[in-house]
């Protein structure tokens, strides 16, 4: 079943609300990157505290995506939807206010327990709002745009405001941003359908507990790998926790009467092979956004501002490619796309491989950047059309939540083992060769293997394609909800 906006608004008007939602928790996860030095100096954090700003985020999201997602289906898309929105720009006005590197920490983990609300209730909005064909290709072709365009906007909008106004207004203007928004989507957005007489189904609070948890222990174990060595006690304590508590949720879900992730699911359509390359193209897309500003400022000596403003290209060609995906995949099929796409990011990373340490932006940088940009778009914007395709009506906000879940471990695990590989191939130099020579070397070795990953993805296409012939419509559907949240640091 499938509803209208009001009619008093227009469709694109309410769209609009539920990308600008999209795009408040997108630019959240970069808008802080190019303004950690000066917010480790105004709030006196340490180098290992100074990661954390972005870890608490990231933990918080990226571990409380299905319970959002679910919760969506069972409490009301639009009203978490709000009070998503209300939590986020609140704990965003709190980080900013912050004195004391706790109080930052801990409003940053709410602010993600917020965009875990925001992020899957918004996309399943936009599938209840525009039903299967041209209208729903055309809304989620604007839905990626704007969420591909997020990330890059981040690091531009917090070179700008920490040269500026100074690293406050890096928080508060998410936080004033994500109260517009609230307000627009309380006028605009139409409200939850009303529920149907009978019982309704519970919350699965074992599922929840262990999954969320699980996913707490893998995603700092992943976290702390990178900075103390895959071999530290913690390090691997953390992983053993996740195993366990993960097996748990397994059998739990086999004997919940309404599990939180059930197995129909992913038996159906694409979704578990979509979700499979998505958590590799979520590693590819963290990897790029905490890897391309390093070489930037760290090797070609750029300020934060110039390092934002060069994000403008990739933001430009993100657009491009989200808006060519519908059209490629009415012209040459999903599964053609989807590999369209993976190739000409292959390209970019492999021509990004061979960044100079004397290297400029016009001549080494733009063009692999321009590659990697719209391949991005068609392949994001196909692979999650896959992976939300075919799902039943109830279980719209999981899916959503789903596919951003495995975006954001796949993110993890991504950038743990490319900025493991950076740091050793940089240790590894020889002593007499400079230091941004070195850094270049470890820069261009993560690129490489962002290469390989790519291919990696193409390779496991023909599962994704052999999945869908079943489902009559294919719909063309956003990039991941949240672009890339680094998880550590590469010095």
């Amino acid at each position: 079943m499938y509803a209208t906006p009001p009619h008093r608004h227009s469709a694109t008007a309410t769209l609009a609300a539920l990308a600008a939602a999209q795009f408040a928790v997108t630019l959240s996860t970069s808008i802080v990157n190019v303004a950690l030095p000066a917010v480790r100096d105004g709030v006196g954090l340490s180098d290992a505290g100074m990661s954390w700003v972005v870890n608490a985020y990231g933990l918080a999201f990226g571990a409380l995506l299905l319970l959002g997602g679910r919760a969506a289906d069972l409490l009301g898309r639009r009203r978490l939807l709000t009070a998503g929105l209300a939590l986020f720009a609140a704990a965003a006005v709190a980080a900013g206010l912050a004195s004391a590197p706790w109080m930052l920490v801990t409003a940053r983990t709410v602010q993600g327990v917020g965009a875990a609300a925001i992020a899957p209730a918004a996309l399943s909005l936009v599938m209840r709002l525009h039903p299967p064909g041209p209208a729903r290709a055309r809304a989620l072709g604007v839905w990626g745009a704007v969420s591909g365009a997020g990330g890059a906007a981040g690091v531009l909008l917090g070179g700008v405001l920490t040269e500026g106004p100074g690293w406050p207004w890096v928080f508060h203007a998410s936080g004033i941003g994500a109260a517009v928004v609230l307000a627009v989507t309380l006028r605009l957005v139409p409200a939850d359908p009303k529920e149907a007489d009978g019982p309704r189904p519970r919350l699965d609070a074992a599922g929840s507990l262990t999954v969320t948890t699980g996913l707490v222990a893998l995603v700092y174990g992943l976290t702390a790998a990178g900075r103390s060595g895959w071999t530290d006690p913690l390090v691997l304590g953390s992983f053993a926790a996740a195993a366990v508590l993960l097996s748990l949720f397994a059998l739990v879900e086999r004997r919940h009467p309404a599990p939180l992730l059930p197995s129909r699911l992913l038996a159906r359509g694409a979704a578990g092979p979509a979700n499979l390359v998505m958590a590799l193209l979520g590693a590819v897309w963290v990897g790029l956004f905490f890897f391309l500003p390093l070489y930037q400022q760290q090797v070609l000596g750029a300020g934060p501002l110039e390092a934002g403003l060069s994000q403008l290209p990739l933001a430009a060609a993100n657009m491009l490619g989200s808006g060519l995906a519908p059209v490629l995949a009415r012209r040459i099929g999903p599964h053609r796309t989807l590999l369209t796409g993976l190739a000409t990011q292959a390209a970019g990373f492999l021509w990004l491989a061979r960044i100079p340490a004397d290297g400029t932006f016009l001549v080494h940088l733009l063009g692999p950047v321009l590659l990697v940009g719209v391949g991005l778009g068609v392949a994001f914007v196909q692979l999650t059309g896959s992976a939300v395709s075919g799902v039943e009506p109830a279980d719209a906000g999981l899916a959503g939540g789903l596919v951003n879940t495995t975006r954001q471990i796949g993110g993890a695990v991504g950038l743990a083992v490319l900025g493991t590989l950076a740091a050793a191939r940089t240790a590894a130099a020889p002593p007499d060769l400079a230091h941004t020579a070195a850094l270049t070397e470890g820069y261009r070795s993560a690129f490489l293997l962002s290469a390989a990953v790519l291919l990696l993805g193409a390779a496991l296409t023909p599962l994704l394609s052999r999945r869908t012939r079943p489902v009559r419509e294919i719909v063309p559907a956003p990039p991941p909800l949240t672009p890339p949240c680094p998880t550590h640091r590469t010095r």
